[in-house]
């Protein structure tokens, strides 16, 4: 019965989530406002594969910021060849004012848009996998792990800089087309829009299947204890690879995402900052739940649009504050507070109820 009922809420909260991303969002918000809300999709589903490795598996993940920019560039690559090619021109137009007159061969397979989706789910997991494979079975982990992760980001964004093939520090973008689609006619837009929040709930959905299933049974058993793990005849690094590989996968679909509903990709998104504010979003939300991810990232994005155009610097800063507030003092965030509240309250109630029984048990006990 309670599995049922577990079912039913789980689908009404898929209902409640399609309602607003597909229905009410689109009626009540601007383009302009529907395209922000793109943006902040595209953090929320990076936000849930940092929940699943760092809040279910423990891995603090200070680098998804390399797999966010692998996606983010070579959705971007594809793009710009695209765009040369409908003009007729060989090369994108920044190489022109380079004086390229050849496409690099690194950029030759990003002209088939097959080839360009797959590099975007196999290249990011790969060097995921890979990465995992040489760290998690050499037993690195807690702060070595995270400096190493975040060590990638800086080295990706200082390496992004220095190549002029790529754009440089200012990256690539000047989109005019998504597959074939103007990006500039609105409905095109919204079609982006749509997209993102169709992956979103389908991300939710896979996270949810894995937190559920005997594989997110382990991996809540690696975090909390992982020398009983390997005890009981199981490969903890095994299993911490797999989370680290589809929380890769999500953040270079979401960079994927970002780059034409945004409309550039630069270092700048790729460092070690963007890495952070990913974490402080989950942190924030509660990283130990499943929407907790996705309500802070989108909770956090708003608020940095918000109060960074009046507050620039002073923004950089409250968000560090904030983020070691709810570490130190709040580690399951604002979803693991509203538990605690729960729980409170039904601890209070429970003595209330024992009192209002006491008497009816006394007169029983009298009357026989």
């Amino acid at each position: 019965m309670r599995t049922l009922i577990g079912r039913w809420q789980t689908w009404a909260g898929f209902g409640v989530a399609a309602l607003v991303l597909f229905v009410i969002a689109p009626a009540v918000l601007s383009d302009f406002r529907l395209s922000l809300l793109g943006k902040f999709l595209c953090f929320a589903i990076v936000a849930v594969g940092i929940g699943l490795a760092w809040g279910r598996g423990g891995m603090l993940v200070l680098g998804q910021g390399v797999f966010f920019g692998l996606g983010g560039y070579m959705m971007a690559m594809h793009l710009k060849i695209a765009d040369a090619q409908l003009a007729g021109d060989a090369v994108p137009d920044f190489m022109q004012i380079q004086g390229v007159r050849e496409l690099p061969g690194y950029w030759a397979p990003f002209a088939s848009p097959v080839v360009t989706l797959i590099a975007i789910v196999v290249v990011p997991a790969g060097i995921a996998a890979a990465l995992g494979f040489g760290v998690f079975k050499r037993r690195v982990k807690g702060a070595y792990f995270a400096i190493l992760s975040q060590a990638l980001a800086a080295a990706l964004a200082i390496l992004l800089v220095g190549q002029t093939g790529l754009g440089g520090s200012n990256g690539l973008n000047r989109f005019r087309t998504f597959f074939g689609f103007t990006l500039s006619d609105p409905v095109n837009r919204r079609m982006l829009y749509f997209i993102a929040a169709a992956v979103l709930l389908i991300v939710v959905a896979v996270v949810r299947q894995l937190m559920q299933s005997r594989y997110g049974e382990l991996l809540v058993a690696v975090r909390d204890g992982e020398e009983r793990v390997r005890f009981l005849g199981y490969d903890p690094a095994n299993i911490k690879v797999v989370a680290y590989t589809v929380a890769a996968l999500f953040a270079s679909i979401a960079g994927a995402l970002f780059a034409p509903i945004v409309g550039f990709i630069a270092p700048s998104q790729v460092g070690i900052l963007p890495s952070i504010a990913f974490l402080i979003g989950v942190a924030i939300g509660g990283r130990t739940t499943l929407l907790g991810p996705v309500l802070g990232a989108i909770g956090v994005a708003w608020a940095q649009t918000l109060f960074s155009e009046r507050f620039p610097s002073e923004w950089t800063y409250a968000q560090g504050l904030l983020f070691i507030i709810v570490v130190g003092f709040f580690p399951a965030g604002l979803a693991g507070l509203a538990v605690l509240l729960k729980r409170r309250r039904k601890a209070t109630d429970e003595p209330e109820a024992d009192k209002t029984a006491d008497p009816d048990a006394e007169k029983v006990g009298a009357g026989s």
